[in-house]
């Protein structure tokens, strides 16, 4: 689906949708792929293989929602996760991304930045956080381009982006959510997501 727009826009084929908990393997092997720096900007610090192994069946339990950009290999090549917030009254849902050298500077990043804010939207969420290294240049910058406002703290650079005010772009690439993706969200976000589905016509696993 879009691969010829995917193309177009970025130089590099292939295809964005989201992961359903099956595909959780291409998820860690991508994180895996991830060179040594990038690794360590992408989970402010150290992160081993059994670390990100974990973290990838983590993610197949608590709800995230992962958006990626799949290669003509069939290989997650880029990510977009947007977590869900925990139940404390200040809680907000925070996005992470990742991408492989390759396929930098290319519009990957925006293009998965931008699908994943409106997935949010559509989850009826007002303000998600961004947390990165602050030695990530390029995740900094990407962020700015959002309207995230980041302060410095402890090596790390930490905001929020209001998805008020970031309203959809007209000629951009859809993807598809899948209902199996609905199965692992929290309780409270239950009801926000079938309406998702349900107003997009989206029935059908990727």
């Amino acid at each position: 689906m879009h691969d010829a727009l995917i193309a177009d826009l970025t130089g590099s084929r292939g295809t964005i949708r989201s992961l359903i908990n099956q595909e959780l393997p291409l998820l860690r092997d991508h994180l895996l792929r991830l060179d040594a720096e990038s690794r360590r900007d992408r989970f402010n610090g150290y992160a081993d293989e059994h670390f990100i192994d974990r973290y990838a069946q983590k993610c197949g339990g608590d709800g995230t929602i992962i958006i990626a950009f799949v290669g003509e290999d069939g290989q997650v090549h880029a990510a977009a996760e947007l977590h869900q917030p925990d139940l404390s009254t200040d809680s907000l849902p925070e996005i992470a991304f990742s991408v492989e050298a390759h396929l930098r500077r290319k519009g990957i990043g925006s293009i998965l930045f931008r699908q994943l804010m409106e997935v949010a939207r559509s989850l009826c969420y007002e303000r998600v956080r961004i947390t990165t290294g602050a030695q990530n240049q390029a995740m900094r910058a990407l962020a700015n381009k959002f309207g995230a406002h980041l302060t410095f703290r402890q090596g790390e650079s930490t905001g929020t982006i209001d998805l008020k005010q970031e309203p959809a772009r007209a000629g951009q690439p859809t993807i598809e959510i899948p209902a199996g993706a609905a199965s692992a969200l929290i309780d409270f976000n239950q009801a926000c997501w079938n309406l998702f589905l349900k107003m997009s016509g989206i029935g059908r696993a990727a």
